[in-house]
């Protein structure tokens, strides 16, 4: 949300909350998926298809099943 302070100026705070929740999601899926050291720092950039990967893989086991 944007926040007006006394002397005009603005600041915006979502910026924090969406980089917080990056690196929420990107520490959840290395220990999710239990990936290597360089797949880790991959994953700094496309973590959600690495997920996708993962959950395709158990859906497809379980529609065979």
């Amino acid at each position: 949300m944007e926040k007006i302070i006394a002397n005009n100026q603005i600041t915006n705070n979502q910026g924090d909350f969406f980089c917080t929740l990056w690196f929420i999601g990107w520490l959840f899926t290395i220990g999710y998926l239990k990936l290597t050291f360089w797949k880790g720092v991959l994953a700094l950039i496309i973590w959600p298809y690495y997920l996708g990967v993962k959950f395709h893989q158990e859906y497809n086991q379980k529609q065979e099943s």
